[in-house]
């Protein structure tokens, strides 16, 4: 039995969510990407060593990079390997993506935010999604609509028990 919950813990969990990112954009079209990583990092993220709250996807050459995210480093990682915890990190897509991406954020202004990192089987994936950057005013109103949902939602419990 302990096999399979530590099987389940691996097939579908999420390693780390970018928060922030809700707050600070507009998310509009999301993607899945792989991440092409070292050894020690994966042991590292199996450790929950991994941060993606200031990170973002930057293009180069033609291909999409997740830079700023911060995996550090387990004590016990291999002596012959330099571990740097904010390296710059290649996302795998497909061709058409990349390109779909790259027109998005060279043409329309789009910026690239990754917010999550999760397993999907034994693979780390990051969620990307397309996103436009808020106003304050946006950031108040979007604060202000949760605000008046939470309200409703009390009013409606309240009306319902007393019925």
């Amino acid at each position: 039995m302990g096999k399979q919950a530590g099987k389940d813990k691996a097939n579908g969990g999420t390693i780390a969510l970018n928060k922030r990112a809700r707050h600070e954009y507009h998310l509009e079209q999301r993607f899945e990407a792989g991440l092409a990583l070292q050894g020690w990092e994966l042991k590292a993220i199996r450790a929950g060593r991994a941060n993606i709250g200031e990170s973002y996807a930057i293009v180069r050459k033609g291909e999409i990079f997740l830079f700023g995210a911060q995996i550090t480093p387990l004590i016990s990682a291999s002596t012959h390997v330099v571990a740097e915890a904010q390296r710059t990190r290649k996302l795998l897509l497909h061709r058409r993506e990349i390109d779909q991406l790259i027109g998005k954020v060279e043409r329309d202004g789009y910026t690239l935010v990754p917010t999550a990192l999760y397993w999907k089987g034994n693979k780390v994936k990051a969620e990307l999604a397309l996103a436009r950057g808020k106003q304050k005013h946006d950031k108040r109103d979007a604060e202000r609509e949760r605000d008046w949902n939470r309200e409703k939602q009390r009013v409606m419990r309240r009306h319902n028990k007393d019925a």
